[in-house]
């Protein structure tokens, strides 16, 4: 059985982890409001960017390499897969990390007749599938702070190319989308080629009329517009990612905090309850020496 000595020095500890883990989950929930703040100013701007190139290439019927689906039988052998893996470049974030490893590597299992490569983003998931002598792409490692939208556009800019340039048929995402500070859901998402929903608005009641003169012409402004609107997809998946990823390091540290508190309470438990029976023995002692005396 321990000491005294033993388990105060396990109480001390505990309550220093206990600061450590309450100050981190402070600072994560200050981190994700910032985080959620940015996710919700940014959404309406994405719509109303997705809403005027859908209603440019309805009524002018418009296509862009971007957009072009490979018509069956086209492609030769396997489909050619880009997987770009969000994770983060930290842990201490519950199973934000492990849950999207976990789904990359179950697709790369059940898509065997896909080939497919790798872009990792953040350090997790490049240590993960390095152990397994899977060598990616590219990686981007030792992220900003707060993720900037001049990294987004640079990762959507190499995206792009790779895909103009043939060298993959289709580039997906797995990512965890920001639900709530206790909820993320991992998602994979097609980024290319891009897929605009013409039935997500009334072309008859189209604020753009088949007959409008554009100046430059649609096909620019479409060109423009949707790799505007790609720098923004990319951008948005790693902001939902960076509010997961606090959400979910806020959620641990508190779990981490209670679990503190319970063990300090057992510990200090057991302390008193060795002390009560050392005071009572050496009373004991004494009485009985007391009692030999006579």
């Amino acid at each position: 059985m321990a000491s005294l000595k033993d388990i105060r020095l396990r109480i001390d500890s505990t309550k220093n982890t206990q600061q450590i883990t309450k100050a981190m989950k402070l600072v994560s929930a200050a981190k994700l409001r910032k985080a959620q703040h940015n996710i919700t100013n940014m959404r309406p701007y994405a719509l109303a960017l997705k809403k005027v190139i859908a209603n440019i290439t309805a009524t002018q019927k418009v296509t862009h390499p971007l957009m072009a689906q490979p018509a069956e039988g086209q492609t030769t052998g396997p489909k050619k897969v880009l997987l770009v893996v969000l994770t983060s470049d930290r842990g201490l974030c519950g199973g934000f990390n492990t849950n999207i490893i976990k789904f990359a590597d179950k697709y790369k299992s059940e898509n065997t007749q896909e080939k497919l490569d790798f872009i990792f983003i953040g350090k997790r998931g490049l240590d993960f599938f390095s152990k397994r002598n899977i060598k990616p792409v590219e990686s981007f490692l030792k992220l900003d702070k707060d993720i900037s939208y001049d990294l987004a556009k640079n990762i959507a800019e190499k995206l792009i190319k790779y895909f103009l340039d043939g060298q993959f048929d289709e580039i997906r995402m797995v990512y965890n989308e920001f639900k709530s500070a206790i909820s993320q859901t991992v998602v994979c998402e097609t980024l290319l080629p891009i897929t605009v929903e013409k039935t997500s608005f009334d072309v008859e009641g189209s604020e753009f009329a088949k007959d409008i003169v554009f100046d430059p012409s649609p096909e620019a402004i479409v060109g423009e517009l949707l790799k505007k609107h790609f720098n923004l997809q990319v951008y948005r998946a790693m902001s939902e990612s960076v509010a997961s990823e606090h959400g979910a390091r806020m959620s641990a540290m508190e779990n981490a905090t209670n679990n503190a508190r319970e063990m300090i309470n057992k510990l200090t438990l057991t302390y008193n309850k060795l002390r009560q029976e050392k005071i009572t023995t050496e009373l004991t002692e004494i009485v009985s020496g007391a009692e030999a005396l006579k």
